[in-house]
C-alpha cells in the first residue's frame, strides 16, 4: 500500500519466485534470493544494476534451482551456451 507521497507503508512486501512466478510467503524458510553483480572491465563490481533471482523453497527441494538460475541468467545475457531447453 502507498501513502499520499507514493512511499510504501506496508511492513511486509511479498516476493515472487523468478523461476515459477509463485509468491514467496513469509514462512518459506527454504527460499533464497541471489544477486549477480555487474562488473566493469577490471573486474570490480558495479554497485548499481545486476540480476536478482528469488527462488521459492519448492524449486530448491525438487533440485531444480541450478537449472533455473542457469536459464534465467542465460535469458538476461549473463551466461552463454550453458542452458538449452530439452524435454
Amino acid at each position: 500500500m502507498e501513502n499520499d507521497q507514493g512511499q510504501l507503508v506496508d511492513l511486509y512486501v511479498p516476493r515472487k519466485c523468478s523461476a515459477t512466478g509463485r509468491l514467496i510467503n513469509s514462512k518459506d524458510h527454504a527460499s533464497v534470493q541471489i544477486t549477480i553483480a555487474d562488473v566493469d572491465a577490471s573486474g570490480v563490481a558495479i554497485k548499481t544494476g545486476g540480476l536478482t533471482i528469488a527462488l521459492v523453497g519448492q524449486v530448491r527441494a525438487n533440485g531444480e534451482s541450478d537449472d533455473s538460475i542457469n536459464r534465467l541468467a542465460s535469458e538476461k545475457g549473463y551466461l552463454r551456451n550453458v542452458w538449452s531447453y530439452s524435454k
